[in-house]
């Protein structure tokens, strides 16, 4: 894809979408588009975007494109023990001591995707803190990813694996696809949210961003991790996916607590 057409695309984007690609790896980006315009069947660019602009059905289904969706429950189960045995604990025990609180957690899905990852903490926090006023607040860009999140599903089979015999019982219908149950469901309050342009909530123990951040520019890191900096509490704690690093975290207000996990000084 030549620059003048790309340039071409993200002005286009931003103007319909208000979706800004600077934001994106270039190259990984570029990819994704050269995909889609070939599945669309257009001619080209400037007739893609002649349709979007006619057609809202295509434009919805562009927009959920240019976010990725692959996730499963628990995905890298070992990441997650850790939060259950090492993590958890401390913040449980620090918000029990808040007569205000009394050990209910304030807990962030961003990007939360089709709903996999925030039913994985309402999972979590169910079996390690039964019966709390927990706040679970999911968020993503893509619309299409959150009307699936909110009804729950429907998940494949193999996007709950890592659930044991028991947890699949308890929380999920009889059979595959399998439906989320809805006194799960409603433990989840789901929003619509660009994590790059709009305002973040405040406050949080828990921040859980996990396999969204590798795909934006240094530049776009950097700013999310200040935000994430910004909505946590003291002690809070940022949970980023296993190949997502955070280099020189001291700089930003953060330390190492763990493989996958900074917690904010």
């Amino acid at each position: 894809m030549e620059t003048e057409t790309y340039t071409q695309i993200k002005t286009s984007v931003k103007h319909l979408l208000n979706i800004d690609l600077n934001h994106y790896k270039e190259e990984q980006m570029k990819r994704r588009l050269d995909s889609w315009l070939a599945r669309s069947r257009a001619s080209s660019w400037n007739d893609y975007f002649a349709l979007l602009r006619e057609n809202k059905d295509e434009l919805e289904k562009f927009r959920n494109y240019l976010t990725i969706n692959v996730t499963e429950f628990f995905r890298d189960p070992e990441r997650w023990a850790a939060l259950r045995r090492d993590i958890l604990p401390r913040l449980l025990a620090e918000t029990e001591r808040d007569p205000q609180r009394r050990g209910a957690l304030r807990v962030w899905s961003a990007g939360c995707s089709v709903g996999v990852e925030a039913y994985t903490l309402a999972i979590l926090l169910e079996e390690v803190a039964p019966g709390k006023p927990h706040f679970l607040l999911a968020s993503d860009l893509d619309r299409g990813a959150l009307a699936k999140a909110r009804a729950g599903g429907p998940y494949l089979a193999e996007e709950t694996r890592n659930l044991t015999p028991e947890q699949r019982i308890r929380f999920l219908s009889p059979s595959a696809p399998f439906f989320v149950k809805p006194e799960v469901v409603r433990k989840v309050t789901f929003r619509e949210q660009n994590l790059l342009n709009d305002p973040f909530e405040s406050g949080f123990d828990l921040i859980v961003c996990r396999n969204v951040i590798i795909y934006f520019t240094n530049e776009a890191k950097t700013l999310l991790y200040r935000k994430f900096h910004q909505a946590l509490r003291p002690g809070g704690v940022l949970f980023l996916g296993g190949t997502e690093i955070m280099p020189r975290p001291a700089e930003l207000g953060f330390r190492n607590a763990g493989i996958s996990f900074y917690m904010k000084e």
